[in-house]
């Protein structure tokens, strides 16, 4: 059996955010039972040079949507980075989903071997799609839905394991 590349990507973040969204709800009921304001979860940071809460879903957004750009060459859909609300993070993990949703399974597949040139501030890469899917999208996608899982626990919301990889 042929795993194919969108098969191992798209409906893994499509996934990943169902998880995510509710991890977050959670982390809301947790902060209106104990009357924590919800700024004081959503400014949280694991460490002070590590970006916040409201940072990890907005960078777990970016990496799933462009992903999609990047290697099934696809009409990218803008996401300013304004939320600062519950609501707005699962606004856009939900304006995300919908985006995914629509990626053409062809296109994802077609991409494996075109070039992807990832450029930041810090660093620049080059891969072929199917490498920056499974070896840099994949785990920092990861990385954020951690770190913000990471974070929501810190601050003493009732996780669990099984509450970053759902109840089946």
């Amino acid at each position: 059996m042929t795993l194919s590349l969108y098969e191992a990507t798209i409906p893994v973040f499509i996934q990943t955010f169902g998880h995510f969204s509710k991890f977050l709800d959670k982390g809301r009921a947790f902060a209106d039972e104990k009357e924590i304001p919800h700024s004081d979860l959503l400014e949280a940071r694991l460490y002070p040079d590590m970006a916040p809460l409201t940072a990890q879903v907005q960078r777990a957004s970016d990496t799933a949507r462009f992903a999609a750009v990047r290697v099934g060459q696809v009409e990218p859909v803008s996401m300013p980075d304004t939320e600062s609300s519950f609501d707005e993070l699962q606004a856009r993990i939900s304006k995300t989903v919908e985006f995914l949703k629509a990626v053409p399974p062809q296109a994802i597949d077609a991409g494996e071997d075109i070039p992807v040139a990832l450029k930041t501030q810090r660093f620049s890469m080059d891969f072929k799609g199917k490498e920056y899917l499974l070896g840099f999208a994949l785990p920092n996608f990861y990385f954020h839905v951690t770190t913000a899982y990471g974070i929501l626990r810190h601050k003493g919301v009732p996780l669990g394991k099984v509450d970053f990889f759902g109840k089946g």
